[in-house]
C-alpha cells in the first residue's frame, strides 16, 4: 500500500490548522502565510472544528453540574462565546442589519454589511438569539442533556460549508473568496451525506428543522443579494446553532 506523500499530510494539516485559526480563538500559528488550495482544503474540516467547539462545551458543562442551571447556562454560553470570538454573531449582526436596512436592494445591503459598524436591528438580534439560546442551554442542562451541545456546532459548519458549495459567492474580495475559489466541493458532498444519513437514522425531526430553516436561510440570501457572504454564512452558523439546541429541547 502506498503511503500519502509528506507533502500532502503537511497540507492536510496545514489546512486543519487554517480551519481552527480561522473559526475559533485557540492561538494557532501557521509557519508560513496558507496557499490558495491549502484555504480551499480547510473547509473540509470546519465539521471537525464544530466538534472540537462542541467537545469544549460538553467538558464546561460537566465541569460546572454542580452550579445552578441558571448560572451553567450562562458560563456555558460565555465560553462558547469566546470560544468562537463571536465571529458568527458579528456576522449575524451584520446580516440583519442589511436586510432590514436595505430596502430590498442588493447593493445597498451589501454595502451596510460592510460596514464595521452595528445598527440597533443588529444589536436586536444578537439579544434575542442569545436570550434564545441562554433558554435552550438551560433547558437541556436541567435534562442532564449534554449531546446537542456536541451536534450544534457540527450540523452548523457542515450546513455552512454546504452553502457555500451551492451558492454564488458574491464578494470578489471578500474573507472567504480564496477558500471558496478553491474549494473540494466533491468532499464537501460527501460530509454533507454522511450528516444527513446520520441525523436521518438518530433525530430525524432535527434533520427537518435543520433542513427547513437551510432552505429558508438560502432562498432569502438568493433572492436578496444573489448569493452568500461570509456575514450571511456566519448568521446561517448562528440559526443553525440555535434550531439543533431548540430541536433538542422539543424532543426532551
Amino acid at each position: 500500500m502506498r503511503l500519502p506523500e509528506k507533502s500532502a499530510i503537511n497540507e492536510q494539516w496545514q489546512a486543519l490548522l487554517i480551519a481552527m485559526q480561522f473559526l475559533t480563538q485557540i492561538p494557532v500559528r501557521l509557519t508560513k502565510y496558507p496557499e490558495a488550495h491549502a484555504q480551499g482544503q480547510s473547509l473540509l474540516y470546519y465539521p471537525l472544528v464544530g466538534m472540537f467547539i462542541g467537545a469544549v462545551l460538553m467538558m464546561f458543562s460537566w465541569l460546572l453540574s454542580e452550579q445552578s442551571h441558571v448560572i451553567q447556562a450562562a458560563l456555558v454560553l460565555i465560553i462558547w462565546v469566546l470560544l468562537t470570538g463571536g465571529l458568527h454573531l458579528d456576522g449575524l449582526a451584520d446580516s440583519a442589519d442589511g436586510w432590514m436596512g436595505g430596502l430590498g436592494d442588493q447593493q445597498r445591503t451589501l454595502a451596510i454589511m460592510k460596514d464595521p459598524h452595528i445598527g440597533a436591528i443588529g444589536v436586536l438580534v444578537l439579544i434575542l438569539l442569545l436570550l434564545l439560546k441562554w433558554s435552550a442551554l438551560m433547558a437541556l442542562l436541567e435534562a442532564n442533556q449534554l449531546l446537542p451541545l456536541l451536534v450544534a456546532p457540527v450540523v452548523a459548519r457542515l450546513a455552512a460549508i454546504f452553502l457555500l458549495a451551492t451558492t454564488a459567492y458574491v464578494r470578489a474580495q471578500g474573507i472567504a473568496s480564496q477558500m471558496v475559489e478553491n474549494m473540494p466541493k466533491r468532499g464537501i458532498y460527501l460530509w454533507a451525506t454522511a450528516g444527513v444519513l446520520a441525523l436521518a437514522g438518530w433525530q430525524f425531526f432535527w434533520l427537518i428543522l435543520v433542513v427547513v430553516l437551510f432552505l429558508l436561510a438560502r432562498r432569502a440570501m438568493v433572492l436578496r443579494i444573489n448569493g452568500v457572504t461570509g456575514d450571511t454564512t456566519g448568521a446561517l452558523i448562528e440559526l443553525l446553532e440555535v434550531g439543533v439546541l431548540i430541536a433538542a429541547c422539543l424532543t426532551l
